[in-house]
C-alpha cells in the first residue's frame, strides 16, 4: 500500500460507541509513532467539542466526512490505512464507506450484525476488494469476535491435542452482565423494515449458510424451545446473537478452505443451570424469546426499542456499568469418537460498549500492525479468518478477553 496520511481513522468518533473507541486509542496507544489515527464525523465542532471534551492528545487530527457526501468518503479512505466505523444501522449509512474502501485499497472494520446486509454486500464488493487490496471485516464486537475466535481457538487445540478439527462445536453463554448496544437495537428495526419491503431477505435471514456464497452445509440446530445440554450438564434457552455469530462462524470455516470439516454443525444458547430452576429459567427465556419473535415482525420501533430495553443510537450506559460488566462464554468441541474439547472466552467489560469498543479498535491495529497480505489478501473477511491467532494475541494482552482451554 502506498505511503497513507493516518494509520487509522475512526468513522463516527462523536457517536457513544465511537467516543469509547477514541478514548481507547488514545490512552492506550498515544505517543506509539506507529499507531497514527485520527477522529472523523460530520460535523467538524463535534469533533473538536469532543476531542476537548474527553482530554485526547491534540495531535490527534479531525476530519469531515459525511454518509451522504461520496467524495468526503472517498478522501476520507484515500487518506488512511484502515477505517474504524461505527455509523449504523449499517443497511443505512454503511456502503458507501465500504465501497470507496474497497476501490481504494483501504481496510475496514465494522461492528456490523447485519447478515442480509451482509451478504448483498459481499455479492457487491468482494471482488472490488480483492482488486484493490482492501481487507474488509464485518463483525468485530461483540458480535462476533469472542464466538468467531473462540470456535477458531478450540479448534486449534483441537488439532494440536488431538490431530483433527471436530465437526460439532456448541457455544454456550455461560454469563453475562451489560447490554447490547443501542446500534443493536436500530439495526433489528431497519432490518424489519427492509423486511417488510422486500421479503425475500428473510431467506438470508434464516440461512446459516447465507455468507458463504455457492454452498450449502449440512441442517444446523435451531430451537427456540428449552433443552437440555448433557454435555454441558445444564438447561439451555436461546441466544439473542446466534443468528449473526453462526453465520460468521460458517464463513470463517468457508474462507478458510472448511478445516472444521463440509459437515461441521455450530449452535449457541445460553446457559441456565442444572435442575428445577435451570429448567424454570430456561423456559421463562424461551417463551420470552418466542413472544418477541411475534411482536418482532409486527412492531414499530417504539415497542422494539422498549421491549429489548436498550439505549437508543448515541446514548449507553454510564462508566461504572461499563466498568462492571462482563461475559464468560463456554465453547464444547464433539468428536464423532467421543473426543471431547472445551475452550473459554471471557470478557472483563459490558459486551455491547466497553469490551466491543477495545475489540474493534484491537482488530484495526492487528490489520494495522500484525498482517501482511500475502497471510490476508483483498476481500470480505471474518475476524477469525482474517487475523486469527494474532487477534487473539492482542485481544488477550490489550483488550481484557482471556481466551482458555478447560478441562
Amino acid at each position: 500500500m502506498a505511503e497513507r496520511k493516518y494509520g487509522i481513522v475512526v468513522y463516527g468518533a462523536t457517536g457513544f460507541t465511537g467516543r469509547l473507541v477514541a478514548e481507547y486509542l488514545d490512552q492506550t496507544y498515544r505517543g506509539d509513532a506507529a499507531v497514527k489515527w485520527a477522529m472523523a464525523g460530520r460535523s467538524q465542532a463535534k469533533l473538536e467539542a469532543v476531542r476537548d471534551e474527553m482530554g485526547i492528545s491534540a495531535d490527534v487530527e479531525l476530519i469531515t466526512a459525511d454518509a451522504g457526501d461520496p467524495a468526503s468518503l472517498k478522501a476520507m479512505a484515500e487518506a488512511a490505512q484502515v477505517v474504524i466505523t461505527t455509523v449504523g444501522p449499517y443497511q443505512l449509512y454503511g456502503e458507501a464507506l465500504l465501497a470507496a474502501c474497497a476501490d481504494a485499497g483501504t481496510d475496514y472494520v465494522d461492528l456490523c450484525g447485519e447478515p442480509a446486509w451482509m451478504a448483498q454486500m459481499i455479492g457487491k464488493y468482494q471482488d472490488a476488494a480483492k482488486a484493490s487490496g482492501a481487507r474488509l471485516v464485518f463483525s468485530c464486537g461483540f458480535d462476533s469476535v469472542p464466538f468467531d475466535l473462540g470456535v477458531w481457538f478450540l479448534q486449534a487445540e483441537a488439532k494440536s491435542s488431538h490431530g483433527a478439527m471436530l465437526p460439532r462445536v456448541k457455544g454456550r453463554v455461560r454469563k453475562m452482565k451489560g447490554t447490547f448496544s443501542g446500534g443493536t437495537a436500530a439495526s433489528l428495526t431497519a432490518t424489519i423494515a427492509a423486511v417488510s419491503k422486500d421479503r425475500s431477505l428473510l431467506k438470508l435471514l434464516t440461512n446459516p449458510f447465507s455468507l458463504c456464497p455457492g454452498f450449502s452445509g449440512p441442517k444446523q440446530p435451531h430451537s427456540t424451545e428449552a433443552e437440555y445440554d448433557e454435555t454441558a450438564q445444564s438447561w439451555t434457552a436461546p441466544f439473542i446473537m446466534a443468528p449473526i455469530n453462526t453465520k460468521n462462524v460458517h464463513r470463517s470455516n468457508f474462507l478458510a478452505g472448511h478445516p472444521y470439516g463440509a459437515e461441521f454443525v455450530y449452535d449457541e444458547r445460553m446457559l441456565t443451570g442444572d435442575g428445577d430452576k435451570g429448567e424454570k429459567r430456561a423456559k421463562s427465556a424461551a417463551r420470552q424469546e418466542k413472544m418477541q419473535n411475534v411482536m418482532l415482525a409486527m412492531a414499530p420501533t417504539r415497542w422494539i426499542l422498549k421491549t429489548f430495553m436498550m439505549p437508543k443510537p448515541g446514548e449507553g450506559p454510564d462508566k461504572e456499568a461499563r466498568e462492571t460488566g462482563f461475559y464468560d462464554i463456554l465453547f464444547i468441541g464433539e468428536g464423532a469418537d467421543g473426543k471431547v474439547v472445551k475452550a473459554s472466552v471471557q470478557g472483563d467489560k459490558d459486551p455491547g460498549y466497553g469490551s466491543t469498543s477495545k475489540m474493534i479498535s484491537e482488530c484495526a491495529l492487528c490489520l494495522l500492525l500484525d498482517i501482511d497480505r500475502e497471510t490476508t489478501p483483498g476481500g470480505i473477511w471474518t475476524p477469525a479468518a482474517a487475523m486469527n491467532g494474532k487477534l487473539v494475541d492482542r485481544l488477550q494482552a490489550k483488550a481484557g478477553l482471556t481466551f482458555a482451554i478447560e478441562d
